[in-house]
């Protein structure tokens, strides 16, 4: 299969066989990783794999129960830890302890985390991105161990699939892409947009054993709530102070 057709058949997997993933395997794709595209060529991320299977149990609960199957986590961090030590070695100053840099190492940990993905899939495995990471930070950075300056952002449950599911619905690319300028949405523009998730099957299940009335109830109702939203975001807030990630003065 051409990188194109692998790229648009792309499912998540979220039931794995017991074959473990071999050594030579994971560290092809984890060199994939780390090829990819980061600001300055610093690399201010760092991939925590676990394998261990009472460690994958001990994850799995954080994450609430999902990847309970899979072979290996991958939690992958923003990390100025070690760009900070090799700082000090150097007689240099510690500048990258702030909301610049956060979000500079998200976007690195992303994208060494999306070749990864590629790459796991190319070599026959399944993943599913867990979001949850965001919902459990603290709790998940202790279990890691993890120490000031390093903030988990990004966590993959992977393994060989014991599903495959169909492709889910995505937006037309008149949903997402702009030219030229941002096309501002007309209510017309929004319904022909969405018409495509709200028609699709699956979707439509959901909304009948909600009981919605839409599929936009499902996710500001229930999955995404606004209540839930602010709880989680600000115990994030509070674990990233705590981890020396918002020095901004």
């Amino acid at each position: 299969m051409d990188t194109i057709e692998l790229l648009k058949q792309h499912r998540s997997i979220r039931r794995f066989t017991s074959q473990p993933i071999e050594k030579a395997k994971m560290e092809r794709i984890l060199e994939c990783g780390m090829r990819a595209s980061n600001t300055g060529n610093m690399q201010i991320y760092s991939i925590i794999v676990t394998q261990d299977k009472e460690n994958l149990a001990e994850l799995s609960k954080l994450h609430f129960g999902q990847g309970s199957s899979a072979t290996a986590f991958l939690t992958i961090c923003v990390d100025v830890n070690r760009y900070h030590h090799w700082c000090r070695l150097r007689g240099c100053d510690e500048p990258y302890d702030n909301f610049l840099w956060l979000m500079s190492g998200t976007v690195d940990a992303s994208l060494a985390a999306q070749n990864i993905c590629v790459a796991a899939e190319a070599e026959g495995l399944g993943f599913c991105y867990l979001g949850t990471v965001m919902y459990n930070t603290k709790a998940i950075a202790e279990q890691l161990q993890l120490p000031q300056g390093v903030v988990p952002v990004v966590t993959l449950c992977m393994g060989y699939p014991d599903e495959t599911p169909q492709l889910s619905e995505r937006l037309p690319l008149e949903g997402v892409v702009h030219e030229e300028h941002y096309h501002r949405y007309s209510d017309d523009d929004i319904e022909r947009i969405h018409k495509v998730r709200e028609e699709f099957p699956f979707n439509q299940e959901m909304v009948r054993q909600n009981k919605t009335d839409n599929l936009c109830q499902i996710f500001t109702q229930i999955r995404y709530p606004k209540k839930d939203n602010v709880a989680i975001s600000k115990a994030l807030l509070e674990f990233v102070e705590q981890a020396g990630m918002m020095h901004n003065e």
